[in-house]
């Protein structure tokens, strides 16, 4: 076995492999004590096991591990994590064995690869996305590097990401969205976590992150030039109160911007218009100095103050925040910190070995990095959480969250999320402690269980002895917590989530009987798991559980259940077609149909009355088919219209028609509209659309968690060539970012 280090020794007499120079470079810069012979030695040994291998992109197989080890060079980490980034996919994807690799390299690098291998063996789904995660914190107990070097490897495949397949891209793009991103950020790494973010979020939402970019390029300017002012103002005043300091702007990342509008529920403007500063300085006193000197110059805002310094963040993150109001009356956002601090700020726990290191050299202490509060917590909830879904879950954060810090009657700090309750503080402290709840005791006063947490309140929580205890479903209403709202849920989805099921089944069930509606079709249909997916549940029985804990009513799902039919009369129609006697067959017509203005023509009888059908909306150019119903004439359908396929099992009813418009002929057309939501955007896109002067019949609008507001629009057209400049319109609207026909006039 030792053999082997003779025939990967490297030239060491001669000159450094010329493909290694720019991450030697980079190393000597920010690790200059690392073994270089021994990172050169892993560079061969990986260069000539993966030598006959290649990436999906061409090129060959050892750039991807020589990436990933320059990117942990660039966050200063050490040498024996650079070795392991080189050897990472030796062991699983060549024929060097771990035993071969222990006895070139020593245990800790061995215990590294194994650790990046095991967890790329773990197959993704939905709940081996969270079993994943529980994995990569055992893997962290071990050795937190084995999931730095996991970052580094994802963050250079997201780089390489367009030479995947469409759905690889889009299933790893989530992956880095729901887990590697906020583990980055769990970590502390924070320049790993925005380059994630963003390249998931061009990769998952082109069209959203183009329209932001749009945005940001088109204010730039302007921002700018306020920046400087801002940044001058703050320098000189810095200087006179002699602090050296470094005074810049931060840098703005495009989903951060994104997940801030959808998380403080604003428009775009107002997040970008806050303008950022960070002041870098040498100590903690300049910090406060610092902080001294620009609240003299400008007053500070209200409740916008924090101090991470004295009380630091879960993963160690350590800053002062203020906002203050600037000239003209802008508010500015400063960060302050010292330079170590923002070091730590950006690299997280991959700078930790260095600073470990500079402590222990000047004689200094330094937490170990399994001291880490929000690592034990981790640890914790993957002992007590059997269900890995809710593991994930209490797992991802929100970056709108602020935190409140309070304290157990025995003086240890909480911390919370902003609004937090006395339930919050029981299932912070344990499971149990939250489900027997009863009561609580906040700075020795009793108070009602949903009252909000102040910082610096000491809470005090009453329990109940009875062994029939549990959580009350009122508390969802108000608990903040990912983990409280877990737990609870927890309590009630085991206890009876089959008999909601069941019970949602009968309320959909009695609402459509009432109305006539075809119980058998509508509910066996791709309709239904289409209504739940829209409505954000994963399945048609999650739908049912919903309505049987009444989350959403019986009534509201048939309703809707009835519009992606293609509204009443759409429904009415389907029914008519498939058969089903309709108790509504007398009602009004489309106002696009009639005998003359339909501008279709049925081969081989003319005068045959023939309606444009709801469902799809069809208009010159598109290809149709005929459908004679029983008492309606005959229907016109697009031929790529969904109930076209049912239509086509009665063959016999099926004619061949073909356009004819007349200069009396009107058109219905649906649209549909996607923007990132503001203030007047549906005015503002209905003005547009009067402006291409076609007559608007209906427009609705919805708008999603994630700031996007759809909106349907149908409309009478004369002409429908001139759709093309109607979208057109439409698109240039700011904060659309999608505009297109649907096939379907429901609302």
């Amino acid at each position: 076995m030792r053999r082997r280090k003779g025939r990967f020794a490297g030239q060491w007499g001669g000159n450094v492999n010329p493909v290694l120079e720019p991450l030697f470079k980079t190393v000597r810069a920010t690790h200059p004590k690392a073994d270089l012979r021994l990172i050169e030695r892993a560079y061969e040994v990986a260069a000539y096991y993966h030598r006959d291998q290649k990436r999906k992109s061409g090129d060959p197989y050892i750039t991807h591990p020589l990436a990933v080890a320059t990117i942990l060079a660039e966050l200063g980490t050490d040498d024996e994590t650079l070795c392991a980034a080189l050897l990472h996919d030796t062991v699983e994807d060549t024929a060097y064995s771990l035993e071969e690799l222990r006895a070139d390299f020593g245990p800790n690098i061995a215990l590294l690869v194994d650790g990046v291998t095991k967890l790329d063996k773990v197959k993704f789904g939905d709940a081996a996305q969270a079993e994943t995660v529980r994995k990569m914190v055992v893997a962290m107990s071990r050795d937190i590097r084995v999931l730095v070097i996991k970052l580094a490897d994802r963050l250079h495949n997201m780089r390489t990401m367009r030479y995947l397949p469409p759905h690889k891209r889009e299933q790893k793009s989530r992956e880095t969205l729901e887990i590697f991103a906020p583990l980055a950020h769990r970590l502390g790494m924070n320049t790993i976590k925005w380059e994630l973010e963003d390249l998931a979020f061009v990769m998952l939402y082109p069209k959203r992150y183009a329209e932001i970019s749009r945005m940001v390029s088109e204010r730039a300017p302007r921002r700018d030039l306020f920046l400087q002012e801002v940044i001058e103002e703050v320098s000189a005043d810095l200087r006179e109160a002699k602090i050296r300091a470094t005074v810049k702007g931060r840098p703005k990342h495009y989903y951060s911007i994104y997940q801030k509008m959808i998380a403080r529920d604003v428009a775009f403007d107002d997040i970008y218009d806050l303008v950022g500063i960070r002041v870098l300085v040498d100590t903690v006193r300049d910090c406060y100095a610092a902080l001294g000197t620009i609240h003299a110059r400008w007053n500070p805002v209200p409740g916008r103050f924090k101090d991470y310094i004295a009380m630091p963040k879960f993963n160690m993150y350590q800053s002062l925040h203020t906002t203050v109001i600037g000239p003209g009356g802008k508010p500015v956002e400063l960060q302050i910190r010292t330079r170590a601090m923002h070091h730590r700020a950006e690299y997280g726990v991959a700078a930790h070995w260095k600073y470990k290191e500079e402590m222990n050299s000047g004689g200094g202490k330094i937490k170990p990095v399994s001291d880490m509060a929000w690592l034990r917590q981790l640890l914790d909830w993957q002992k007590e959480t059997s269900d890995p879904g809710e593991f994930l879950e209490s797992l991802r954060f929100d970056l709108s969250v602020s935190e409140v810090y309070v304290f157990t009657p025995r003086g240890q700090v909480i911390a919370l999320p902003e609004g937090a309750t006395p339930v919050d503080f029981a299932y912070a402290v344990h499971t149990e402690v939250g489900h027997r709840c009863i009561g609580a005791r906040v700075n020795g006063r009793l108070v009602p269980l949903e009252s909000r947490l102040g910082n610096g309140d000491t809470v005090e929580i009453f329990t109940s002895k009875s062994p029939d205890a549990g959580p009350s479903r009122d508390w969802l209403k108000f608990v903040k917590s990912g983990r409280a709202r877990n737990k609870i849920r927890q309590w009630f989805s085991k206890e009876r989530r089959e008999t909601a099921i069941e019970a949602g089944k009968e309320a959909i069930g009695r609402a459509m009987r009432k109305q006539g509606l075809p119980l058998q079709r509508m509910m066996s249909g791709e309709a239904l798991l289409a209504l739940a997916r829209d409505l954000r549940y994963p399945d048609v029985s999650a739908l049912y559980a919903a309505v049987g804990e009444s989350h959403v009513s019986a009534q509201s799902v048939v309703q809707k259940l009835v519009q992606s039919l293609g509204g009443v009369e759409g429904a009415e129609e389907d029914i008519a077609e498939a058969s089903v006697p309709t108790r509504m067959a007398g009602r009004g017509r489309s106002r696009s149909g009639g005998t003359h203005n339909a501008g279709v023509i049925v081969a081989g009888d003319p005068d045959v009355w023939v309606r444009l059908s709801r469902c799809c909306t069809p208009v010159p150019g598109d290809e149709i088919i005929g459908f004679v119903t029983r008492g309606h004439g005959v229907s016109v359908h697009r031929d790529t219209c969904p109930n076209i396929v049912q239509l086509k099992e009665q063959s016999d009813r099926l004619v061949e028609v073909s356009w004819s418009p007349g200069d009396d002929s009107v058109f219905l057309v649906a649209i549909q509209v996607e923007a990132l939501d503001r203030p007047r955007l549906l005015s503002d896109v209905t003005r547009t659309l009067s402006d291409q002067h076609v007559n608007i019949l209906s427009a609705s609008v919805t708008t999603s968690r994630d700031r996007v507001a759809i909106s349907k629009f149908t409309f009478e057209m004369g002409d429908p060539k001139h759709l093309g400049h109607v979208l057109k319109a439409v698109r240039g609207v700011h904060g659309v970012y999608d505009v297109y026909r649907v096939s379907g006039a429901g609302s």
